[in-house]
C-alpha cells in the first residue's frame, strides 16, 4: 500500500490553496497520494469583508474562541505525512484554523504523524506560529517542518494593499500605483523547490535537518524590525482582546481598536523601531539570537 499525505486549510481568496497545491507538486508528480481538502466556517463570512466585520474577529483570534465548520471528511484513518496550512489574523492563528485543530476529526489523524505547516501571511506571522505549534504539540502530531510566504514589500505597502484586497475583494495594483498585494506569483511557485526538499526526507522517512534544509532555501525568512513591532503588538492586542470581549455593545469598541490600531501602525510602530535600534539591537546580540531562535524552532 502507497504513503498517503493529507493536505488541509482553510482560505477564502484562495491564496493558501496555491501555495499548499504548488509545495505539493513534487509529491503528486512523484505518484504519492496526496488529499486535499479546503475547510469552511458553517457561518462563512463574506468575502470582501466590510470594515467592521474584518476587525469584529479580532477578539475571538486572540483568545482562541473557536467557532462551527462545515462538515467535512478525510478519506484515511491514518497519513504518513499531513500538510496544516494556516493564516495569522491579527498575529493569531485564525479562527478556522483555530476551530479545525478542536476537530475530532483532524485530532485522530494527527496524533503520531509527521506535520508540516505552511503559511501565507502579509508579513506578521510570528505570534501565530508559537501558538500553532502549542496546538500541534497538543494534538501528540510532531511537527517537522514550516515554510512561511510573505508579502516582501514595505511594510506601509503591504498594509494599505492587504486592506484593499480585503475590502474590496480585489487582488490588483490600487490606483495603479500600488504593487499586487498578497504573496507573490514568483514565490508561490518557488515553493516547488521546498516540495522537492519534502519529498527527499519523506522516502527517506528521516525528518532529520529537513528544517534547515528549508531555511537554506529560504522557507522562512525573520524580518528583525518585524519581530520587534510583532513582540510588542501581541501583548496590546491581547489587553485589546480582552476589554472588546467583556462589553455588550462591542462595536464601538471595535471601531476604537480599529482607529488605535492605524495610529499605532504609522506613529507607534516607527518610534518602537528607532528606540529598539537605540536600546537593544547592537548592544543585545545574545539576546536577539535567542528571540530569532524562538521563532524558528519547531519545538
Amino acid at each position: 500500500m502507497g504513503k498517503k499525505v493529507l493536505a488541509i486549510y482553510y482560505s477564502q481568496s484562495g491564496q493558501l490553496g496555491e501555495i499548499i497545491e504548488n509545495f505539493t507538486s513534487p509529491l503528486v508528480e512523484a505518484g504519492i497520494s496526496v488529499e486535499t481538502v479546503r475547510v469552511r466556517l458553517a457561518d462563512e463570512p463574506n468575502f470582501p469583508w466590510t470594515g467592521d466585520t474584518f476587525f469584529s474577529v479580532m477578539p475571538d483570534c486572540q483568545l482562541d474562541v473557536p467557532a462551527a465548520l462545515q462538515p467535512f471528511e478525510l478519506k484515511e484513518k491514518k497519513y504518513d505525512l499531513i500538510f496544516l496550512g494556516y493564516q495569522a489574523w491579527f498575529l493569531s492563528p485564525s479562527i478556522p484554523f483555530n476551530s479545525l485543530m478542536l476537530t475530532p476529526q483532524l485530532r485522530a489523524v494527527l496524533k503520531d504523524t509527521p506535520v508540516i505547516t505552511a503559511t501565507g501571511a502579509r508579513n506578521m506571522w510570528l505570534n501565530a506560529f508559537v501558538r500553532v505549534k502549542k496546538l500541534i504539540r497538543e494534538s501528540g502530531a510532531k511537527l517537522v517542518g514550516n515554510i512561511a510566504l510573505v508579502d516582501k514589500h514595505p511594510n506601509p505597502v503591504s498594509f494599505v494593499t492587504i486592506f484593499h484586497w480585503m475590502l474590496k475583494g480585489k487582488k490588483d495594483r490600487l490606483l495603479n500605483i500600488f504593487p499586487l498585494p498578497g504573496v507573490a506569483d514568483a514565490d508561490i511557485k518557488n515553493t516547488k523547490v521546498f516540495g522537492q526538499s519534502v519529498l527527499e526526507h519523506f522516502n527517506a522517512d528521516n525528518w532529520d535537518g529537513l528544517q534547515a534544509k528549508l531555511d537554506a532555501q529560504k522557507a522562512v525568512v525573520l524580518n528583525y524590525n518585524l519581530m520587534v513591532i510583532e513582540g510588542a503588538a501581541g501583548k496590546i492586542f491581547k489587553v485589546w482582546a480582552n476589554f472588546i470581549s467583556k462589553r455588550k455593545n462591542k462595536l464601538p469598541w471595535i471601531r476604537a481598536y480599529k482607529y488605535y490600531l492605524l495610529i499605532a501602525f504609522f506613529v507607534g510602530a516607527p518610534i518602537l523601531i528607532t528606540l529598539d535600534g537605540i536600546l537593544f539591537r547592537f548592544t543585545s546580540p545574545k539576546r536577539i539570537r535567542a528571540r530569532k531562535q524562538h521563532f524558528l524552532n519547531l519545538n
